[in-house]
Protein backbone atom coordinates (compact mmCIF):
# COMPACT_ATOMS: atom_id res chain seq x y z
CA UNK A 1 0.00 0.00 0.00
CA UNK A 2 1.54 3.87 -0.97
CA UNK A 3 0.26 6.57 1.58
CA UNK A 4 -1.29 9.81 -0.96
CA UNK A 5 -2.60 13.20 0.12
CA UNK A 6 -6.64 13.30 0.37
CA UNK A 7 -9.33 15.74 1.70
CA UNK A 8 -12.13 13.64 3.16
CA UNK A 9 -15.29 13.83 5.35
CA UNK A 10 -15.16 11.79 8.74
CA UNK A 11 -19.15 12.21 8.91
CA UNK A 12 -22.22 14.00 7.11
CA UNK A 13 -21.75 16.45 9.22
CA UNK A 14 -17.86 17.36 9.45
CA UNK A 15 -16.15 19.57 6.54
CA UNK A 16 -13.92 17.93 4.73
CA UNK A 17 -10.28 18.29 5.85
CA UNK A 18 -6.59 17.00 5.01
CA UNK A 19 -5.84 13.01 5.43
CA UNK A 20 -3.86 10.58 4.32
CA UNK A 21 -5.08 7.81 2.54
CA UNK A 22 -3.66 4.30 1.25
CA UNK A 23 -3.84 3.01 -2.53
CA UNK A 24 -2.99 -0.04 -3.45
CA UNK A 25 -0.03 -1.26 -5.45
CA UNK A 26 -0.60 -1.39 -8.75
CA UNK A 27 -1.49 -4.46 -10.57
CA UNK A 28 0.02 -5.86 -13.98
CA UNK A 29 -3.29 -4.14 -15.32
CA UNK A 30 -3.50 -1.02 -13.92
CA UNK A 31 -2.98 2.49 -14.19
CA UNK A 32 -1.43 4.86 -11.95
CA UNK A 33 -2.73 8.80 -12.43
CA UNK A 34 -0.93 11.80 -10.80
CA UNK A 35 -4.48 14.09 -11.12
CA UNK A 36 -4.00 17.08 -11.91
CA UNK A 37 -7.69 18.70 -12.19
CA UNK A 38 -10.95 17.03 -10.19
CA UNK A 39 -14.46 18.59 -10.79
CA UNK A 40 -16.86 19.29 -7.87
CA UNK A 41 -20.04 17.12 -8.96
CA UNK A 42 -23.32 17.62 -6.78
CA UNK A 43 -23.17 14.20 -5.81
CA UNK A 44 -19.96 14.57 -4.08
CA UNK A 45 -21.67 16.76 -1.97
CA UNK A 46 -24.73 14.24 -1.59
CA UNK A 47 -22.33 11.57 -0.73
CA UNK A 48 -19.94 13.39 1.71
CA UNK A 49 -23.43 14.62 3.52
CA UNK A 50 -24.78 11.07 3.27
CA UNK A 51 -27.81 12.34 1.60
CA UNK A 52 -28.52 9.76 -0.49
CA UNK A 53 -28.29 6.77 2.63
CA UNK A 54 -32.02 5.28 1.07
CA UNK A 55 -30.13 3.73 -2.11
CA UNK A 56 -26.55 4.57 -1.74
CA UNK A 57 -25.78 4.94 2.00
CA UNK A 58 -21.50 6.81 2.62
CA UNK A 59 -18.71 4.51 3.84
CA UNK A 60 -16.69 7.38 5.97
CA UNK A 61 -13.82 8.68 5.87
CA UNK A 62 -15.21 9.52 2.91
CA UNK A 63 -13.08 11.04 -0.52
CA UNK A 64 -15.36 12.21 -3.27
CA UNK A 65 -14.46 12.80 -7.01
CA UNK A 66 -15.21 11.60 -10.21
CA UNK A 67 -14.26 14.15 -12.89
CA UNK A 68 -10.87 13.37 -12.87
CA UNK A 69 -7.69 14.17 -15.27
CA UNK A 70 -4.66 13.87 -14.68
CA UNK A 71 -0.77 12.77 -15.70
CA UNK A 72 -0.07 8.53 -15.66
CA UNK A 73 3.34 8.09 -13.84
CA UNK A 74 3.32 4.23 -13.63
CA UNK A 75 1.91 1.54 -15.83
CA UNK A 76 1.44 -2.40 -14.71
CA UNK A 77 3.30 -4.75 -17.52
CA UNK A 78 -0.09 -5.64 -19.32
CA UNK A 79 -1.07 -2.33 -19.60
CA UNK A 80 -0.47 -1.18 -23.91
CA UNK A 81 -2.88 1.80 -24.06
CA UNK A 82 -0.88 3.95 -21.85
CA UNK A 83 2.80 5.12 -20.69
CA UNK A 84 3.96 7.47 -18.09
CA UNK A 85 3.59 11.27 -18.98
CA UNK A 86 0.69 10.70 -20.64
CA UNK A 87 -2.18 12.51 -20.43
CA UNK A 88 -5.36 10.75 -19.05
CA UNK A 89 -8.78 10.56 -17.65
CA UNK A 90 -10.89 8.67 -14.73
CA UNK A 91 -14.69 9.04 -14.22
CA UNK A 92 -17.55 7.72 -12.26
CA UNK A 93 -16.31 4.39 -12.49
CA UNK A 94 -13.26 2.32 -12.26
CA UNK A 95 -14.21 -1.30 -12.63
CA UNK A 96 -17.30 -3.57 -13.08
CA UNK A 97 -17.95 -7.90 -13.53
CA UNK A 98 -16.97 -7.85 -17.17
CA UNK A 99 -18.92 -10.37 -18.25
CA UNK A 100 -22.37 -9.98 -17.68
CA UNK A 101 -24.95 -8.61 -20.65
CA UNK A 102 -24.32 -5.21 -19.95
CA UNK A 103 -20.51 -5.13 -19.58
CA UNK A 104 -20.19 -7.10 -22.54
CA UNK A 105 -22.57 -4.41 -24.37
CA UNK A 106 -20.11 -1.85 -23.15
CA UNK A 107 -22.36 -0.15 -20.62
CA UNK A 108 -20.38 -0.72 -17.51
CA UNK A 109 -22.07 1.47 -15.04
CA UNK A 110 -25.72 -1.16 -15.47
CA UNK A 111 -23.32 -4.00 -14.78
CA UNK A 112 -25.76 -6.65 -13.53
CA UNK A 113 -23.04 -7.20 -10.34
CA UNK A 114 -23.14 -3.11 -9.53
CA UNK A 115 -20.26 -0.95 -11.07
CA UNK A 116 -17.52 0.14 -9.07
CA UNK A 117 -18.16 3.80 -8.35
CA UNK A 118 -14.57 5.95 -8.40
CA UNK A 119 -15.44 6.25 -4.63
CA UNK A 120 -17.84 4.90 -2.10
CA UNK A 121 -18.12 2.05 -3.71
CA UNK A 122 -17.32 -1.34 -2.63
CA UNK A 123 -13.46 -2.50 -4.00
CA UNK A 124 -12.57 -5.40 -5.82
CA UNK A 125 -9.28 -5.08 -5.27
CA UNK A 126 -8.93 -3.84 -1.24
CA UNK A 127 -12.37 -5.27 -0.12
CA UNK A 128 -12.67 -2.01 1.79
CA UNK A 129 -14.97 1.39 -0.05
CA UNK A 130 -13.15 2.96 -2.85
CA UNK A 131 -12.09 6.68 -2.02
CA UNK A 132 -11.94 9.78 -5.05
CA UNK A 133 -10.49 12.32 -6.57
CA UNK A 134 -9.66 14.55 -3.97
CA UNK A 135 -6.11 13.39 -4.13
CA UNK A 136 -2.60 13.25 -5.16
CA UNK A 137 -3.20 10.02 -7.57
CA UNK A 138 -5.31 7.13 -8.19
CA UNK A 139 -4.95 3.77 -9.50
CA UNK A 140 -7.40 2.70 -12.33
CA UNK A 141 -7.44 -0.32 -14.56
CA UNK A 142 -6.66 0.14 -17.74
CA UNK A 143 -10.01 -0.68 -19.53
CA UNK A 144 -11.67 2.12 -17.27
CA UNK A 145 -8.78 4.84 -18.10
CA UNK A 146 -9.67 7.35 -20.85
CA UNK A 147 -7.80 9.61 -23.04
CA UNK A 148 -7.90 13.25 -23.15
CA UNK A 149 -7.85 15.56 -26.04
CA UNK A 150 -5.21 17.89 -26.09
CA UNK A 151 -6.88 20.47 -28.03
CA UNK A 152 -9.03 21.59 -24.47
CA UNK A 153 -8.15 23.10 -21.28
CA UNK A 154 -7.35 20.27 -19.51
CA UNK A 155 -9.21 21.92 -16.15
CA UNK A 156 -12.37 22.54 -18.49
CA UNK A 157 -12.59 18.81 -19.35
CA UNK A 158 -12.54 17.41 -15.89
CA UNK A 159 -16.18 17.98 -15.37
CA UNK A 160 -16.74 16.03 -18.88
CA UNK A 161 -16.19 12.65 -17.00
CA UNK A 162 -19.71 13.11 -15.13
CA UNK A 163 -21.45 16.44 -16.28
CA UNK A 164 -20.30 15.74 -20.06
CA UNK A 165 -21.56 11.73 -19.99
CA UNK A 166 -24.43 12.50 -17.87
CA UNK A 167 -25.80 14.71 -20.67
CA UNK A 168 -24.31 13.26 -23.68
CA UNK A 169 -25.38 9.93 -23.04
CA UNK A 170 -29.16 9.97 -23.35
CA UNK A 171 -28.92 13.22 -26.17
CA UNK A 172 -26.94 10.17 -28.06
CA UNK A 173 -29.64 7.28 -26.79
CA UNK A 174 -32.62 9.00 -27.55
CA UNK A 175 -31.17 10.69 -31.29
CA UNK A 176 -30.81 14.50 -30.81
CA UNK A 177 -29.88 15.66 -34.16
CA UNK A 178 -30.81 17.56 -36.95
CA UNK A 179 -34.06 18.41 -37.48
CA UNK A 180 -34.80 17.35 -33.83
CA UNK A 181 -36.13 19.97 -31.02
CA UNK A 182 -34.41 19.08 -27.91
CA UNK A 183 -35.53 20.73 -24.63
CA UNK A 184 -32.75 21.02 -21.81
CA UNK A 185 -34.50 21.55 -17.82
CA UNK A 186 -32.29 23.89 -15.74
CA UNK A 187 -28.96 25.48 -16.40
CA UNK A 188 -26.47 24.22 -14.30
CA UNK A 189 -23.26 21.89 -13.84
CA UNK A 190 -25.42 19.32 -16.31
CA UNK A 191 -27.70 21.88 -17.79
CA UNK A 192 -24.69 23.78 -19.11
CA UNK A 193 -23.33 20.58 -20.88
CA UNK A 194 -26.63 19.80 -22.79
CA UNK A 195 -27.18 22.77 -24.16
CA UNK A 196 -23.93 22.86 -26.01
CA UNK A 197 -23.85 19.30 -26.32
CA UNK A 198 -27.30 19.18 -27.90
CA UNK A 199 -26.68 22.05 -30.08
CA UNK A 200 -23.29 20.36 -31.12
CA UNK A 201 -25.88 17.75 -32.37
CA UNK A 202 -27.09 20.34 -34.81
CA UNK A 203 -30.45 20.01 -32.67
CA UNK A 204 -32.97 23.60 -32.20
CA UNK A 205 -32.00 24.20 -28.22
CA UNK A 206 -34.82 25.44 -25.94
CA UNK A 207 -33.76 25.95 -22.24
CA UNK A 208 -36.35 26.17 -19.26
CA UNK A 209 -35.13 27.79 -16.03
CA UNK A 210 -36.80 29.57 -13.54
CA UNK A 211 -34.49 32.49 -13.94
CA UNK A 212 -34.78 35.47 -16.10
CA UNK A 213 -31.42 36.28 -15.17
CA UNK A 214 -30.20 33.17 -16.63
CA UNK A 215 -31.02 34.30 -20.30
CA UNK A 216 -28.31 35.72 -21.86
CA UNK A 217 -25.73 32.96 -20.38
CA UNK A 218 -28.54 30.11 -22.13
CA UNK A 219 -28.42 32.14 -25.76
CA UNK A 220 -24.26 32.21 -25.30
CA UNK A 221 -24.22 28.78 -24.46
CA UNK A 222 -26.23 27.54 -27.74
CA UNK A 223 -30.42 27.71 -26.85
CA UNK A 224 -31.97 29.28 -29.72
CA UNK A 225 -34.63 30.14 -27.13
CA UNK A 226 -35.10 30.63 -23.10
CA UNK A 227 -38.42 30.18 -21.58
CA UNK A 228 -38.61 31.05 -18.18
CA UNK A 229 -40.90 27.84 -16.65
CA UNK A 230 -42.81 30.22 -13.92
CA UNK A 231 -44.23 31.80 -16.87
CA UNK A 232 -47.26 30.00 -18.46
CA UNK A 233 -47.88 31.45 -21.54
CA UNK A 234 -44.39 31.36 -22.27
CA UNK A 235 -44.64 27.39 -21.31
CA UNK A 236 -47.68 26.88 -23.10
CA UNK A 237 -46.43 28.32 -26.53
CA UNK A 238 -44.34 24.54 -26.30
CA UNK A 239 -47.04 22.54 -26.07
CA UNK A 240 -46.69 19.39 -27.87
CA UNK A 241 -43.65 20.41 -29.41
CA UNK A 242 -40.60 18.72 -28.57
CA UNK A 243 -38.85 15.76 -29.74
CA UNK A 244 -36.94 15.15 -26.78
CA UNK A 245 -36.26 16.97 -22.95
CA UNK A 246 -33.57 16.29 -21.02
CA UNK A 247 -34.32 17.08 -17.31
CA UNK A 248 -31.24 18.22 -15.42
CA UNK A 249 -32.63 19.41 -12.18
CA UNK A 250 -31.92 17.79 -8.73
CA UNK A 251 -34.69 19.89 -6.75
CA UNK A 252 -38.57 19.10 -6.31
CA UNK A 253 -40.28 20.28 -9.46
CA UNK A 254 -43.31 19.88 -11.59
CA UNK A 255 -42.65 17.49 -14.23
CA UNK A 256 -45.47 16.89 -15.70
CA UNK A 257 -45.36 20.77 -17.10
CA UNK A 258 -42.70 19.42 -19.05
CA UNK A 259 -44.60 16.18 -20.15
CA UNK A 260 -47.16 18.16 -21.62
CA UNK A 261 -44.35 19.83 -24.24
CA UNK A 262 -43.57 16.64 -26.08
CA UNK A 263 -44.65 15.47 -29.05
CA UNK A 264 -46.94 12.16 -29.12
CA UNK A 265 -44.19 9.23 -28.49
CA UNK A 266 -41.65 11.46 -27.30
CA UNK A 267 -39.29 11.11 -24.43
CA UNK A 268 -38.41 13.01 -21.30
CA UNK A 269 -35.53 11.86 -19.72
CA UNK A 270 -34.52 12.75 -15.91
CA UNK A 271 -30.95 12.81 -15.10
CA UNK A 272 -30.87 15.00 -11.65
CA UNK A 273 -32.18 13.06 -8.93
CA UNK A 274 -34.27 15.07 -6.23
CA UNK A 275 -34.47 13.87 -2.73
CA UNK A 276 -37.86 12.98 -2.98
CA UNK A 277 -40.18 11.11 -5.22
CA UNK A 278 -42.04 12.98 -8.22
CA UNK A 279 -45.43 13.06 -8.90
CA UNK A 280 -46.20 12.18 -12.32
CA UNK A 281 -49.70 11.97 -13.30
CA UNK A 282 -50.40 9.27 -15.75
CA UNK A 283 -52.92 11.18 -18.13
CA UNK A 284 -50.22 13.81 -19.38
CA UNK A 285 -47.92 10.26 -20.63
CA UNK A 286 -51.48 8.43 -21.80
CA UNK A 287 -52.69 11.14 -23.85
CA UNK A 288 -49.73 10.61 -26.65
CA UNK A 289 -47.77 7.72 -25.70
CA UNK A 290 -44.93 9.66 -23.77
CA UNK A 291 -42.42 7.99 -22.52
CA UNK A 292 -40.85 9.12 -18.92
CA UNK A 293 -36.95 7.87 -18.79
CA UNK A 294 -34.00 8.03 -17.15
CA UNK A 295 -30.07 8.17 -17.20
CA UNK A 296 -27.18 8.03 -15.51
CA UNK A 297 -23.64 8.07 -17.35
CA UNK A 298 -22.60 6.18 -20.26
CA UNK A 299 -20.50 2.92 -20.65
CA UNK A 300 -16.23 3.74 -21.21
CA UNK A 301 -16.54 3.47 -25.36
CA UNK A 302 -19.14 5.69 -24.98
CA UNK A 303 -17.28 8.32 -22.25
CA UNK A 304 -14.31 8.05 -24.81
CA UNK A 305 -16.61 8.77 -27.70
CA UNK A 306 -17.62 11.60 -26.34
CA UNK A 307 -14.13 13.35 -25.11
CA UNK A 308 -13.79 12.32 -28.36
CA UNK A 309 -16.30 14.75 -29.59
CA UNK A 310 -16.02 17.40 -27.52
CA UNK A 311 -12.22 17.29 -28.71
CA UNK A 312 -13.77 18.01 -32.30
CA UNK A 313 -16.22 20.18 -31.57
CA UNK A 314 -13.92 22.12 -29.26
CA UNK A 315 -16.79 21.48 -26.58
CA UNK A 316 -16.02 22.06 -22.67
CA UNK A 317 -17.06 23.24 -19.16
CA UNK A 318 -17.33 26.42 -17.87
CA UNK A 319 -15.82 26.21 -14.75
CA UNK A 320 -14.43 28.33 -11.42
CA UNK A 321 -10.87 27.05 -10.58
CA UNK A 322 -10.17 26.41 -6.71
CA UNK A 323 -7.72 25.12 -4.11
CA UNK A 324 -8.88 22.04 -2.41
CA UNK A 325 -8.73 24.48 0.85
CA UNK A 326 -11.65 26.15 -0.62
CA UNK A 327 -13.75 23.01 -0.97
CA UNK A 328 -15.99 23.51 1.97
CA UNK A 329 -16.82 27.17 0.74
CA UNK A 330 -16.99 25.12 -2.46
CA UNK A 331 -19.48 23.27 -1.47
CA UNK A 332 -21.87 26.07 0.67
CA UNK A 333 -21.98 27.99 -2.44
CA UNK A 334 -23.23 24.76 -4.51
CA UNK A 335 -26.27 24.80 -2.13
CA UNK A 336 -26.49 28.35 -3.27
CA UNK A 337 -26.47 27.42 -7.15
CA UNK A 338 -24.23 30.16 -6.79
CA UNK A 339 -21.27 28.56 -9.61
CA UNK A 340 -21.09 28.95 -13.50
CA UNK A 341 -21.10 26.36 -14.21
CA UNK A 342 -18.45 23.62 -12.71
CA UNK A 343 -16.41 24.13 -9.76
CA UNK A 344 -12.78 22.33 -10.68
CA UNK A 345 -10.17 21.87 -8.10
CA UNK A 346 -6.55 22.30 -9.11
CA UNK A 347 -5.36 19.45 -7.34
CA UNK A 348 -1.18 21.13 -7.14
CA UNK A 349 -2.97 23.13 -4.20
CA UNK A 350 -2.94 19.92 -2.06
CA UNK A 351 0.59 20.14 -1.50
CA UNK A 352 0.39 23.19 0.07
Amino acid sequence: MQKTRAYSAASPTSALVAAMIERREPTDQDVQIEILYCGVCHSDLHQARNQWSDFMPTHYPCVPGHEIVGRVTRVGSAVTKFKPGDLAAAGCMVDSCGVCAACKASDEVYCAKDATFTYNSPDRHTGGHTLGGYSESVIVDERFVLKVPTNLDLAAVAPLLCAGITTYSPLRHWKAGAGKKVGVVGLGGLGHMAVKLAKAFGSEVVLFTTSANKIEDGVRLGASQVVVSKDSSQMAAHTESFDFILDTVSADHDVNAYINLLKRDSTLCLVGVPEKPLAVSSVGLIFGRKQLSGSIIGGIAETQEMLDFCGKNGIAADIELIAIQQVNEAYDRLLKSNVKYRFVIDMASIKR
